[in-house]
Order: structure tokens, then C-alpha cells, then sequence
């Protein structure tokens, strides 16, 4: 599968794990480690489709500060995404443990997939 076509499977992944968060928004329902898996995997899915955009390889991690990291060595400009290094504590190793802070998950995540289309778009 060329790069392009990896993206474009990543960002559908990751779009439909932002439309499960759209759905969990009741804190009442579901729990928060329940909503933060999926924020970190909607995350991780499209840094790693900025990640293949760019032609770059990626370890197979759900390490969001190694993914940004990687695309940070390569000259991209990150900063605006780095909050979302906080959303590791879900990562699935760690999804069973409690974790609140009251962020706005839905805007952080919905920001990176948008940018990551817009990546995808100015290179096609």
C-alpha cells in the first residue's frame, strides 16, 4: 500500500473514532478512561497518517510524543499539537486506569485530523 493510500485509511479510522467521541459526550455514560482510548487512538491514527503523507516510516507504538517527535525531527512544525502527548495515559496499555483533567478532547483531536486532511489535500 503506497503512502498516500495508508493516510487515507489512517484518517478514516481516526474520523471514525472522533465520531465515537462525539457520541460519548455524556460523561454520565461513559466513563472517562472509555472516552480517552478513543481520543488517544483518533490521535495516534492521525499522526500516523501525517506521518505516511510525508513518506516517513513509523514505529509501531501508541506513543504519541515518539510519533511527534518523529515528524518534529523531520522539520514539521508540531507545537500546536503537543497537549495531546497527554492523552498516553490511555494508550491501550493503560486504558483500565481512572484519568480526568476536564479537557476539551473533542476540539484537540478534531484540530489534529483536520490539519492532517489538510496535509493530504495540499499534497494531492
Amino acid at each position: 500500500m503506497n503512502d498516500h493510500k495508508q493516510a487515507a485509511m489512517l484518517l478514516r479510522m481516526a474520523n471514525k473514532d472522533l465520531a465515537a467521541l462525539q457520541g460519548m459526550n455524556d460523561s454520565e455514560v461513559f466513563a472517562e478512561e472509555i472516552f480517552g482510548f478513543h481520543a488517544q487512538q483518533a490521535a495516534e491514527k492521525a499522526i500516523k497518517a501525517w506521518l505516511a503523507l510525508l513518506g516517513i516510516e513509523y514505529a509501531k507504538t501508541h506513543d504519541i510524543s515518539f510519533l511527534l517527535a518523529e515528524l518534529k525531527q523531520s522539520g514539521v512544525d508540531v507545537d500546536t499539537f503537543m497537549e495531546l502527548i497527554e492523552y498516553n495515559v490511555f494508550a491501550v496499555q493503560f486504558r483500565y486506569e481512572a484519568y480526568d483533567d476536564g479537557m476539551d478532547t473533542l476540539d484537540r483531536v478534531s484540530r489534529l485530523i483536520l490539519h492532517v486532511q489538510g496535509v493530504a489535500e495540499s499534497l494531492t
